[in-house]
């Protein structure tokens, strides 16, 4: 959420930041209304206290005269006056602030300078790791999933409908395998603290975190219990110091997270739905930091080398694009996307998002650190990244490490976990 002195101070930044997103059109005329909201909000502040300033001098008067035995009825009909008029301002000023507040909780964050203009065709892949394996001879997941016995789609569909996956046996335990793994690399070798979140969560959580209210037909929801199924568990993790003032000497902090995610919208229809590729349920393991607005650049680039550093060790070849801003999340300031190729399908597959969202969701969530003893609080700057979404980690897996005898050889760091050097 942007700061309503934005509006009134650098409207021009925020018509930028929307133009940079492509957003001028739709989203341009509701900062023209903002800035009007806010002009409007601000003058009847103004006539509010000008009138309570009057009614005060009336009230005094009145006074004045009934001590001295003088008839005070022109002043009283004022004061009363003045008192329905000063109601009426606070109507107004109520009105303006709650449409401001809703418009600022729509309008999506300003991405930061070094993010290049455009849409996905202006993303710019910074490095690769990894050579990618050729297509030839490589078939694709579901189908060495299905040959193996390890992932289950048609009775996946049949107890949940499309989108819903069984894994079985080998593919259940490279499921837990995967997670656990990745893990213990995080807390063991990154200095994360591991916690175990809720899949459920209030409004104000999602609200917190961007999700609602623009998200919301996406979302599954418990209506008559008012919470959501989290679609990350970025969720419940960054709204874990919701309203809640951290001391900047702790700072950064930096928690990872497992949890299954729900998410009812899955692409385009008949885009990428084969597979694993696009699920309405699917596990991942997230990780969130938490900052001095300073250190936050430094921070997006530590977090995605943890995200790396996963791939790297699965041996899975990957590269690494900066979002186009038209391309760029909703909270987002920054975002770095990690892809594995898959040679089986023969594309390049996200499997994790690094997000910079400097102060929007702790403004939205309220949190905030003092950042030595007396000083004013600051919000601070959230990150997040999946590290990582294990769908099409384990797409990637059976088509890289597939071999030509039908099975799949298991990376060497996930062999202690898996207890096993192959599949199949």
């Amino acid at each position: 959420m942007h700061d309503i002195r934005m509006v009134r101070d650098a409207a021009d930044a925020l018509r930028e930041g929307m133009r940079r997103r492509g957003k001028a059109d739709t989203l341009g005329p509701l900062v023209e209304r903002a800035v009007a909201l806010e002009g409007e909000r601000r003058a009847a502040i103004q006539a509010t206290e000008e009138k309570k300033a009057a009614r005060n001098v009336a009230s005094h008067e009145v006074a004045s005269r009934k001590k001295a035995g003088q008839p005070a009825d022109d002043l009283l009909a004022r004061a009363r006056a003045l008192g329905d008029e000063i109601a009426a301002l606070e109507r107004r000023q109520g009105a303006a602030q709650s449409e401001l507040e809703e418009i600022l909780m729509g309008l999506p964050n300003i991405t930061l300078p070094d993010v290049p203009e455009g849409d996905e065709t202006a993303n710019a892949v910074l490095r690769a790791w990894g050579t990618p394996r050729a297509a030839t001879g490589v078939a694709p997941h579901w189908e060495i999933g299905e040959t193996l016995g390890i992932i289950d789609i048609a009775r996946g569909a049949k107890v949940a409908g499309s989108g819903f996956i069984v894994y079985r046996g080998a593919g259940a335990r490279l499921q837990r395998s995967l997670i656990s793994f990745m893990l213990d690399l995080h807390t063991t070798q990154h200095g994360y603290e591991e916690a175990w979140v809720p899949l459920f969560v209030n409004r104000d959580a999602m609200v917190g975190t961007g999700q609602l209210p623009k998200f919301e037909e996406d979302m599954y929801a418990l209506r008559d219990d008012a919470l959501f199924a989290i679609p990350t568990a970025e969720v419940p993790v960054t709204n874990l110091w919701r309203d809640e003032m951290l001391d900047g000497a702790r700072l950064p902090l930096a928690t990872t997270a497992y949890s299954a995610c729900f998410r009812r919208e899955a692409g385009a229809a008949g885009k990428d739905t084969r597979g694993l590729l696009r699920v309405h349920q699917f596990d991942k393991v997230e990780l969130v930091r938490w900052c001095a607005p300073e250190d936050s650049p430094a921070q997006h680039e530590l977090l995605t080398g943890h995200a790396e550093a996963v791939l790297q060790k699965l041996e899975l070849p990957y590269r690494v694009l900066l979002l186009a801003a038209g391309d760029t999340g909703f909270a987002s300031a920054k975002t770095y996307d990690l892809e594995v190729f898959a040679p089986g399908v023969g594309k390049w597959l996200e499997v994790s998002s690094c997000s910079n969202f400097s102060d929007f969701q702790a403004r939205r969530a309220n949190i905030r650190y003092r950042p030595a003893p007396g000083e004013k609080p600051r919000f601070v700057h959230t990150l997040n990244g999946s590290a990582l979404a294990l769908p099409r980690v384990v797409a990637a897996i059976l088509e890289h490490h597939q071999r030509p005898d039908g099975t799949v050889a298991v990376p060497a760091a996930l062999q202690p976990y898996l207890g096993a050097s192959s599949i199949g």
